[in-house]
C-alpha cells in the first residue's frame, strides 16, 4: 500500500473528472485507476466520489481532496528544498544511450556538458539495446525513433531523419530503384530492431506499406548497415546522422526520396516523477540548444540540396 500514491491517483481523477483522462495524465489505464479508487474508498470507509458524467465529489470527498493536495504539495516542497541543495549539479547522472549514436556527436557533447559542471559525475552506457529505466538503473535515456512507452516522458531533441542509400558501384551494377514496388528485384541490408520480417515499411500515398527486398546482410548495429552500403553490398535505410558524410562526399546516393520511412525524434526519456531532476532538466536543455533543429548533420545536407528543408517525422 503506497498513500501517497493513492492521494496522487485521486488527486488526478478529481482534477481530471475521468478515470480514463486521469489514466492517460498518470501514464496508466482507466481500469487501475477504478481499482485503486475503490481500494482506496474501501480502506477508509468512505465514498469519495459519485460515479457519473461528471464525477463528483462528496462531502469526504472534498475535505480528503483538500488534505491530499496540501500534503502534495508540502512533499513536493521537501523534495525541491533537497534539489535545491544540489543546484550546483552534483552527485551522478545515469545516462544510456544508442551506440550508433554516441561516438560522433552524443560522446563531444557530453564531455562539455561535464566539463560545464564540474561537481557532476556523468556515467554513461552505450548499446543498441533498449534501457530499462524502470529498473532504475539510469536516471534518463537517449532513444531514437518513435516512442510508445507511456511510463516515460520525451523531450524530442531534433527528428531522426532517414534516407534509403546505396553507394554509386552498387546502382551502376543493379540500378536505380524509381518505385517502392522495385525493391524485391534489388539487394537489402536489414536492421534487426526496425525490420524483424526483412521487410520495409515505407510511405506511399498517405499509408505505411509493407515492402519485400532481397536480404544481404543483417545486423543490429547502425555502423554496420553503414559499412555494408558502403561497400556496395545493397540499400540501407540510414538514419541521417550516420549517413550525412558519406552523401556529401559521393560515397553514398539516397534514392526513393519520395518515400524515404519516418525516424521520429531523438529523445531524452526519464520516468515519470512529481518534479523532473535537475540534473536531467540540464542535460535536456544543454543537448537540445547544442544539436539543434535542423540538427548539425541535417543542415549540411539541406545546404548541399541533398535533403529537403523540413520535417518528415
Amino acid at each position: 500500500m503506497n498513500k501517497f500514491s493513492d492521494m496522487s491517483t485521486f488527486v488526478a481523477v478529481v482534477e481530471a473528472a475521468s478515470f480514463s483522462e486521469a489514466g492517460r495524465r498518470l501514464g496508466t489505464t482507466k481500469s487501475l485507476v477504478s481499482q485503486r479508487m475503490q481500494q482506496l474508498e474501501k480502506r477508509l470507509g468512505v465514498v469519495l466520489l459519485t460515479r457519473g458524467r461528471p464525477l463528483k465529489l462528496t462531502e469526504a470527498g472534498q475535505l480528503f481532496y483538500a488534505d491530499c493536495t496540501r500534503i502534495l504539495l508540502d512533499l513536493a516542497r521537501a523534495e525541491e528544498s533537497v534539489q535545491d541543495r544540489q543546484a550546483s549539479l552534483g552527485g551522478t547522472l545515469r545516462l544510456a544511450a544508442p551506440m550508433a549514436f554516441t561516438p560522433r556527436y552524443l560522446a563531444p557533447l557530453l564531455a562539455r556538458f561535464a566539463l560545464r559542471y564540474p561537481q557532476l559525475c556523468v556515467d554513461m552506457e552505450a548499446h543498441d539495446r533498449v534501457a530499462n529505466l524502470q529498473d532504475g538503473g539510469f536516471d534518463v535515456a537517449i532513444r531514437l525513433g518513435n516512442l510508445h512507452d507511456s511510463c516515460l516522458v520525451a523531450r524530442p531533441l531534433t527528428e531522426n531523419r532517414h534516407l534509403i542509400c546505396a553507394s554509386p558501384d552498387y546502382l551502376a551494377r543493379q540500378g536505380t530503384p524509381e518505385h517502392p514496388g522495385d525493391l524485391q528485384q534489388h539487394d537489402g541490408l536489414i536492421y534487426y530492431n526496425r525490420e524483424p520480417n526483412g521487410m520495409w515499411s515505407l510511405p506511399m500515398d498517405g499509408a505505411q506499406h509493407s515492402f519485400r527486398v532481397r536480404v544481404r546482410m543483417r545486423t543490429d548495429s547502425g555502423h554496420q548497415l553503414l559499412e555494408g552500403a558502403l561497400a556496395g553490398l545493397g540499400l540501407a535505410i540510414l538514419p541521417t546522422f550516420l549517413a550525412a558524410d558519406a552523401l556529401l562526399d559521393g560515397r553514398l546516393v539516397s534514392v526513393l526520396d519520395d518515400y524515404a520511412p519516418s525516424g521520429g525524434h531523438i529523445s531524452a526519456v526519464y520516468l515519470k516523477t512529481l518534479k523532473t531532476s535537475p540534473k536531467v532538466q540540464a542535460l535536456i536543455q544543454f543537448l537540445g540548444e547544442e544539436i539543434g533543429r535542423p540538427a548539425p548533420w541535417d543542415a549540411a545536407l539541406i545546404a548541399h540540396g541533398l535533403l529537403p528543408n523540413g520535417s518528415t517525422a
